[in-house]
């Protein structure tokens, strides 16, 4: 997971506030979500319940983890909005990795869902709320990734 964990440096936290240690065998092979949101943000609040479904329903069986970005204006509202997500978060006082993220992927606006290839930290697909929203809700073909569904959909990349 060498890919993903350089570009956090360590400051990717569990629900528990522990640090999650990206370099550790267990998380090898993984495809991780980049959850760019906010609190105060209304369709954020309205994509969230569904990525919240989608994750209970396939991270296991997808072999997937979200990592929370907060583009909340205070770490209250972050806290508030966090406490029902079921996945990782980056510190929230972590607000230049969170800037330095947001124009590495050029999010121009939120919500967004990055997929990254785990091991590489390759972009697999930058439209993953377009997808778990209106395209392929039931994650048939997560991480949309291939020949065949990058032609279709072209923001989601070849590997």
């Amino acid at each position: 997971m060498a890919g993903v964990a350089k570009l956090f440096d360590g400051h990717i936290l569990h629900k528990s506030n522990q640090e999650v240690h990206l370099n550790d065998e267990k998380y090898r092979g993984k495809i991780i979500g980049i959850y760019f949101s906010a609190h105060w943000c209304p369709p954020c609040r309205g994509f969230t319940p569904i990525l919240i479904d989608f994750y209970k329903k396939h991270n296991e069986d997808k072999n997937f983890e979200i990592i929370f970005v907060s583009s909340d204006n205070d770490e209250e509202s972050f806290n508030d909005y966090y406490k029902d997500m079921p996945w990782w978060k980056l510190d929230y006082r972590e607000r230049g990795k969170r800037n330095e993220l947001a124009n590495a992927f050029k999010i121009s606006g939120i919500p967004a869902l990055i997929l990254l290839d785990g091991d590489s930290g390759k972009i697999i697909c930058n439209n993953g709320r377009e997808q778990i929203q209106f395209q392929d809700k039931n994650g048939e073909h997560f991480p949309w990734k291939g020949e065949t569904h990058a032609k279709a959909h072209k923001s989601c990349i070849l590997l």
